[in-house]
Order: C-alpha cells, then sequence, then structure tokens
C-alpha cells in the first residue's frame, strides 16, 4: 500500500469565508472520489482544528494500493477534474509526500 500525502496553502488574497467555502470543496471533491478511482482505498481531508503554528491550510491523507494505483490516480479524469476546478485555482503551495507502508 502506498500513502499518499499533500499540505497546500490556500491563496492569502481570499477573504475568511472564501477560505471556508474552497476548503469545504477540495474536502468534498477528494473524498469524493472513493468508489471512482481504481485502487483509491481512503481519502480523508482535513480542514478544521488547524492551530496557529501551522504553515498549511488543508491537508490530504489518501491511501492506495500501489504505487501504479498512485500513478493513475493522478491522470484518472474525476482527479484530474477536482484538481482543476477545486484546487489548482485556489492555492498557492503544494508539498507532497508519497511513500510505501
Amino acid at each position: 500500500m502506498v500513502k499518499h500525502i499533500i499540505l497546500w496553502t490556500l491563496n492569502p488574497e481570499l477573504s475568511e469565508e472564501e477560505k471556508q467555502q474552497v476548503k469545504r470543496g477540495i474536502k468534498e471533491g477528494l473524498e469524493g472520489l472513493v468508489g471512482k478511482v481504481p485502487g483509491l482505498i481512503d481519502v480523508t481531508v482535513n480542514i478544521d482544528g488547524r492551530l496557529a503554528s501551522s504553515n498549511a491550510d488543508v491537508m490530504l491523507d489518501s491511501t492506495l494500493e500501489s504505487e501504479a494505483a498512485l500513478k493513475g490516480y493522478a491522470q484518472h479524469p474525476d482527479h484530474v477534474a477536482v484538481a482543476d476546478t477545486k484546487v489548482r485555482p485556489y492555492t498557492v503551495q503544494r508539498s507532497c509526500l508519497d511513500f510505501e507502508m
């Protein structure tokens, strides 16, 4: 199995209300991919409880069957649609950690 963890920083020009709306959209979009993307086992998007010591706004914690499944996920049309409409337009920084479990 493979863990795929992403941290995003939202565009600081967004208002707090816009940030909350964007976070909800990211969460709904990415968590909704389970059952649609082959090999995607689990997705949790953390958008609440951020402490002041944090330097990211949103965390994706996902589990996939294999590295091949991760590559398929990255190119899957449903994932690309979420990334292009709910994530990329509103984020300014992305960090990724992928590892085998």
